[in-house]
């Protein structure tokens, strides 16, 4: 089997994050996606809308994802690929480069991001259309 590993909030979901989950799938058998807690967005200085619990209960109800596990820090990265005996590592290729270090432990791909939407573009638009009201 052909494990697939990726990383994100996965804050509002939109169709940028189910083209990036449909695609990570492809390049395996089974999708692990690590979601960022809620403390570690904190240390980010992130604000997600929804809690990690209802994110996660999201994510596990998408088709092309087998299972959710925390994400508590950037250093975890090497560790969660070889507790789960992860093949692939996808992140977007906004991230291109950020995470070659991998390449020692697995394949890394970076997926193009689908253009004119993203979690921060939604809420920027809801932030606008609510000063317009």
């Amino acid at each position: 089997m052909r494990k697939v590993i990726t990383y994100g909030t996965y804050d509002l979901i939109h169709v940028g994050h189910i083209n990036l989950l449909k695609r990570a799938k492809e390049l395996g058998d089974y999708l692990v996606v690590v979601l960022s807690s809620d403390e570690f967005n904190a240390i980010k200085h992130k604000t997600a809308y929804h809690s990690f619990e209802d994110r996660k209960i999201i994510l596990e109800s998408i088709k092309y994802v087998d299972e959710v596990i925390p994400e508590f820090n950037w250093e975890q990265k090497i560790s969660d690929v070889i507790d789960n005996d992860i093949d692939v590592f996808v992140m977007g290729d906004d991230w291109k480069g950020e995470f070659d270090f991998l390449k020692d432990y697995c394949e890394v791909v970076y997926l193009p991001r689908t253009e004119g939407i993203s979690t921060t573009k939604i809420k920027n638009d809801l932030h606008l259309g609510a000063k317009v009201r």
